[in-house]
């Protein structure tokens, strides 16, 4: 009968004579780590923006409401007073769709800004990565055709 060959012992040799260098992975890891912390803390940072003015809008509307809402003298003075409250409204709401934008557009930049400096960072670190994992496998090469 014909004998199996045990391809263990011949994996566990080539295995061992192309070591791998895990460096390279952990800071990857903590690259991305690093560029998570940063797009998130952005992110908080908008939507902490966002709630402050979406919460100053809802106090000035409910202000100008208590405007309309208040017993006047003249019957004229019931549609002035939607006339104003329509147009302090629209005015408000200008306003505040534009700061709305200011902020989208400081997330859009500060997010461009980020993800190059990680391309960059992340480009560096493969390269350096592939010099050594190259220099490590012609080692081993040739120290394995000895």
């Amino acid at each position: 009968m014909a004998n199996t060959q045990d391809f263990t012992k011949i994996m566990q040799d080539m295995m061992g004579a192309f070591p791998v260098d895990t460096t390279a992975v952990q800071d990857a890891f903590k690259s991305q780590a690093r560029l998570g912390e940063q797009m998130s803390k952005v992110a908080l940072q908008a939507a902490d923006k966002s709630a402050e003015i979406s919460s100053s809008w809802t106090k000035a509307t409910i202000a100008k409401l208590a405007d309309v809402s208040a017993v006047k003298d003249e019957p004229t003075e019931y549609s002035k007073s939607l006339t104003d409250f329509a147009s302090a409204s629209a005015e408000m709401a200008a306003e505040n769709m534009a700061a709305f934008a200011e902020v989208a557009k400081k997330v859009q930049m500060e997010t461009v800004e980020l993800m190059l400096a990680a391309g960059k960072d992340m480009g560096e670190e493969a390269t350096v990565a592939v010099k050594k994992a190259t220099a490590d496998v012609a080692k081993a090469a040739k120290s394995a055709g000895k």
